[in-house]
């Protein structure tokens, strides 16, 4: 059976210090951590901890036997207007992976299609992702695209696929495909698994009258208290032999009603061996 690596995402834990989350995550039984900010900070690359205290985070990180799982950028390929924006962050995010032994880099295809065309999108974000490539230790990195916003859809998400580099891979975030797109879990893995090599997971209720819900209407929840199929992702996953990064994507950062990580970091790794 396929094993998976299991991380925790830090927008699970905003509020949280580098000692804390490394003591939790290690405690609870996760492999990694997928740092999307870190306190007051969304990006990484602008932190010290992460830059000229590279050398002291790496030590602590290795003492409790985690490691960077990706680096999730707020980098958005399609929007041409922040490219160079986009190409200085990619940049940085080179540096601090070298520094690390990061493996991935997560990306966002992001624009409007309202205004512009999906072909039109796609075109730039292919001009965007070769830019970012040139960076000189970009090579180094697999860089992902995450299913989300415009190209959340399998087939949405292909069609930009089809203008990046072959060597761009997915990051399947499922509670997306499942919410905002109507795919099941083997759909999406039907369709795009060869190029999946990361996924998000994490669940929620629907509740479109709570005060904290998501456009869709959607309360993100403890690890099995929901309505979203988490455990037919996993099998599935499983069915396909992944054996790469499973990230629980708490995001308290944005939804801060919802369960206080102490509760929910450690019940998703709970939850998960219990579908062994």
């Amino acid at each position: 059976m396929a094993t998976m690596q299991l991380a925790l995402s830090t927008l699970g834990c905003p509020d949280w210090d580098l000692e804390r989350i490394l003591s939790v995550g290690r405690d609870a039984g996760y492999d990694g951590v997928d740092f999307r900010g870190y306190r007051d900070e969304i990006d990484v690359t602008r932190h010290p901890l992460f830059t000229e205290r590279a050398d002291e985070t790496r030590s602590r990180l290795e003492s409790a036997g985690l490691s960077i799982s990706a680096l999730s950028s707020s980098i958005t390929l399609c929007e041409t207007d922040d490219r160079s924006a986009h190409v200085a962050e990619a940049r940085r995010l080179v540096e601090v992976g070298d520094a690390f032994d990061v493996d991935r880099i997560r990306v966002f295809g992001g624009g409007d299609p309202a205004v512009h065309s999906r072909a039109e999108l796609a075109r730039a974000g292919g001009e965007t992702m070769r830019e970012i490539l040139s960076i000189d230790g970009a090579e180094n990195f697999r860089w992902i695209l995450e299913m989300h916003d415009a190209w959340t859809a399998s087939d949405d998400c292909q069609q930009l696929l089809d203008e990046l580099p072959d060597d761009v891979g997915v990051l399947w975030d499922a509670a997306h495909t499942i919410r905002l797109a109507d795919e099941s879990p083997r759909d999406t893995l039907d369709a795009l698994g060869d190029r999946i090599e990361y996924v998000h997971l994490k669940d929620a209720v629907y509740d479109p009258d709570h005060h904290d819900a998501t456009h869709d209407g959607y309360v993100y929840a403890v690890p099995g208290e929901g309505d979203l199929p988490m455990a037919d992702v996993v099998a599935a996953l499983r069915d396909r032999g992944y054996d790469g990064w499973l990230v629980f994507e708490h995001e308290k950062r944005w939804h801060p009603s919802i369960a206080d990580p102490e509760v929910a970091l450690p019940a998703f790794v709970e939850w998960f061996h219990d579908r062994r």
